[in-house]
């Protein structure tokens, strides 16, 4: 949708001096879940740098609720936003209601998460095959043999199946020369520790607490995984693996009870997808690094590169980059 302003207001303008001023681009931003820390810093990110470009950024949460983010796209619809920035909870259910704002002109930019099936025109997000292989890496340096028992993120989220591919590609040798054996495998719904947690207590129960390693998806899943743990007394021992630099999962990685994490500078993420979604918004050309495949079409894509982090590098890098302070992780 293009705001055309009236030739008499352009005229009128031009008659007194006045600067003829384009009204601000209106974007449509739709968060899977601001009840996680993650997004919260997203979403802030985002808008700060879409509103310094002049654009105006409406926000809604489906607070994990995939139903809730199809009413919440049709409202922004109905709204007349230029483009809408998404975060799927779901991203296989889109596609019907996507089709309705691309009948009204509306640019489509899938945020951090692949929305599959539907005609969208930019996915901005990291190397998701990389973060898992950067998982699993990280653990079986660690741990080169032994035990391991995973917990994938959330079924719906096309992400949580890249990092699932990702890892598979660095333990799957392993697992070849009998070097390590899968002895747990479960989704943590919605990402939620509880989730994890309950998956992590029955897997210890069923492996009589023989387990050495967990690969965790994201540090919301590690931190459950790590109080059940802690519960047996094996927090510490059994060496474990997540994902986006939360607080938490910093200062359990000073203590020693979680091994790394994949840090994605979430700036760049969103300082990159507001200064593309502007683009898309005035029509300008968009200069992609690739693309992906979302079953529907190839999508043009810019995938950013995520850094491995353990307590050997974590003040070069997620406190150097300012994400967390010095005091906030050694200091709590």
């Amino acid at each position: 949708m293009k705001k055309i302003l009236s030739m008499s207001l352009i005229a009128a303008c031009m008659a007194a001096s006045i600067p003829v001023m384009a009204a601000g681009e209106k974007i449509g931003l739709l968060m899977s879940d601001l009840r996680l820390e993650r997004w919260q810093k997203d979403r802030d990110l985002f808008t700060a740098a879409a509103e310094s470009m002049g654009a105006k950024v409406y926000t809604q949460s489906a607070n994990g609720d995939a139903n809730a983010q199809i009413s919440q796209i049709e409202n922004m619809i109905s709204r007349g936003v230029d483009v809408l920035v998404i975060v799927p909870e779901n991203g296989e259910v889109l596609s019907n209601v996507l089709a309705e704002a691309k009948s009204e002109g509306i640019k489509v930019l899938a945020y951090d998460r692949l929305i599959k099936f539907a005609d969208i025109d930019l996915y901005v997000s990291f190397d998701n095959i990389r973060v898992g292989e950067m998982q699993a890496q990280a653990l079986i340096q660690r741990k080169p043999t032994g035990n391991y028992f995973l917990i994938g993120g959330s079924p719906t989220d096309n992400n949580a199946k890249m990092f699932r591919e990702g890892q598979m590609n660095v333990l799957q040798p392993a697992i070849d020369a009998k070097k390590i054996n899968i002895v747990g495998d479960q989704w943590a719904i919605g990402w939620s520790a509880e989730s994890a947690l309950n998956i992590m207590e029955n897997g210890l129960t069923a492996n009589a607490n023989k387990i050495d390693a967990v690969v965790a998806s994201n540090d919301s899943t590690a931190g459950g995984a790590v109080q059940a743990l802690a519960a047996q007394g094996l927090s510490g021992k059994v060496v474990i693996s997540g994902q986006d630099a939360d607080l938490a999962a910093m200062r359990r990685i000073v203590a020693g009870t979680q091994t790394m994490t994949v840090y994605k500078p979430i700036s760049k993420l969103a300082k990159a997808s507001a200064e593309m979604a502007v683009k898309l918004a005035r029509g300008e050309k968009i200069k992609a690094d690739g693309f992906v495949n979302n079953g529907k079409k190839g999508v043009d894509a810019i995938l950013l590169t995520p850094i491995s982090v353990n307590k050997s590098n974590l003040d070069s890098t997620v406190i150097a980059d300012g994400y967390h302070s010095r005091n906030s992780v050694y200091n709590p």
